[in-house]
This record gives C-alpha cells, sequence and structure tokens, in this order.
C-alpha cells in the first residue's frame, strides 16, 4: 500500500505559545507534518530555503520584517511557494496587502482550530481561501476612498498623539491645510473624532503602530 504523502508545514511567528500551538493542530493530522519553525522574517526566509514547504503559515505582525515583507522575499526567490497568512486582525487593508504580494489565504487566529486544517489542504491543491469575517470587510469597504499619502501621514502623526499644530510644524504645511486633511480622513473613514478615525485605522490595517 502506498503512503500518502504528508502536506509539509512551515510555522512562522514571533510567539512560542502560537507555533506550540500550531505544532499541536498539525500534529494530529496524519496528511500533515510540521518540518520547521521560525520566530521572524529573516528565519522564516532562512527555513524556507532550508526545507522548501509545501505550505507557509506566516504570522503578519512580527517585529522587524512583517509577514507581508518576508512573504514577498520567499515568493521572490520561490515563485511557487505557498502562503497562508495568520493574524490576530481582521483588517481589511491589511488582507489586501498580503493578498496581492502573493498569499493565497487570510487566517484570523481566533478561528485557527476551527478553520486551519481545511485551509491548508485547500491551499495545498491550488485554491485560495479567506476567513468569512475577512470576506466580509473586503466586501464592505470594496467601494471606499482610499486615503492619500498625505492624509496617511497626517492620520499617523494624530496616532502618535499629535496636535493639528504639531503635524503642521513637522510637515512645514499651514495648520488650515493639516485640518482640511483630518476633514478628509474622518469623512473617508466615516469616523466621528480623530481618535474614533486612529482606531478605525488600527482596525483596519490603515496604519500600524
Amino acid at each position: 500500500m502506498t503512503e500518502t504523502k504528508q502536506i509539509r508545514i512551515l510555522a512562522v511567528d514571533d510567539h512560542p505559545v502560537v507555533r506550540e500551538g500550531l505544532a499541536k493542530i498539525i500534529a494530529g493530522e496524519p496528511d500533515m507534518v510540521l518540518v520547521a519553525e521560525a520566530a521572524n522574517g529573516p528565519e522564516a526566509i532562512q527555513q524556507f530555503r532550508e526545507h522548501r514547504p509545501d505550505i507557509v503559515l506566516m504570522d503578519l505582525q512580527m517585529k522587524g520584517m512583517n509577514g507581508v515583507d518576508a512573504t514577498v522575499a520567499i515568493r521572490k526567490e520561490y515563485p511557487e511557494a505557498r502562503v497562508i497568512v495568520l493574524t490576530s486582525y481582521d483588517g481589511d487593508v491589511q488582507a489586501l496587502r498580503a493578498l496581492k504580494v502573493g498569499a493565497q489565504a487570510y487566517l484570523l487566529k481566533n478561528l485557527l482550530h476551527k478553520e486551519l486544517l481545511d485551509m491548508i489542504r485547500a491551499v495545498h491543491v491550488g485554491k485560495k481561501s479567506l476567513s468569512p469575517e475577512v470576506s466580509h470587510q473586503l466586501a464592505v469597504h470594496a467601494t471606499d476612498d482610499a486615503l492619500t499619502p498625505a492624509e496617511l501621514v497626517v492620520l499617523r502623526l494624530i496616532a502618535a498623539g499629535n496636535a493639528n499644530k504639531e503635524i503642521a510644524a513637522q510637515l512645514s504645511i499651514t495648520e488650515q491645510t493639516v485640518k482640511s486633511r483630518v476633514k478628509s480622513i474622518l469623512s473617508k473613514l466615516g469616523a466621528n473624532s480623530r481618535t474614533h478615525a486612529v482606531t478605525i485605522g488600527l482596525k483596519r490595517g490603515i496604519i500600524v503602530l
């Protein structure tokens, strides 16, 4: 009897507890094997080179090189690499960013036990997959006006705790221009205050602290 070939997996996450959880989920599946782990982006690239896994489970938010940048680097060397992005955030902007650089799937960490195994099998046979929550976020914001680069800079400065006057000084623009950009940001994000705009920006992955 011919033994079924196992799906070889690389788990990348900067939290050891998450990697242990992934290892336990995978260990119970006869058609899967965890061949390597990595705690950051550079390690992920190195482990991919060494093991050439069928699937990479890639944490999105990591210090230094994040999951999107690590995915870009891996797929530049190995265009056939199949990556499932794991994240705690259901932000549509983050999901789009990951999918645009070649990730095949995007899964929220709170759904690991429920959806991970099916998603690994789906991606292994060439399918793309998104958590229902992420699909919903993408649909909800599909027709939104995106923030301009100038507005993104202002939103980041607001998130860092700067008042309009301080932002104007840092960007060498008038305070009136800052107010105009803030007004546009609030309108585009459907926010009722500067703080609300920052909260939405973080949740959707438009900005990252």
